[in-house]
């Protein structure tokens, strides 16, 4: 393989691995900003533990 084929590859890889990440920050503050909140209303959690949710879907958003 060539040098530049080789660093093509590299880069298509980096890409990749950079939208997974993306798509699943994305995924983890939908949830937590919309979808928690909705789940939670309709099961009757109380309101302070469906902040501690939302701000452990939102940490693990930001580690991705």
């Amino acid at each position: 393989m060539s040098q530049q084929q080789i660093t093509t590859q590299d880069s298509t890889n980096s890409n990749q691995a950079e939208m997974s990440a993306l798509l699943l920050g994305a995924g983890f503050a939908l949830a937590s900003l919309i979808l928690l909140p909705a789940v939670a209303q309709r099961i009757g959690m109380g309101s302070s533990l469906t902040i501690a949710l939302r701000g452990a879907l939102m940490r693990a958003a930001n580690r991705f």
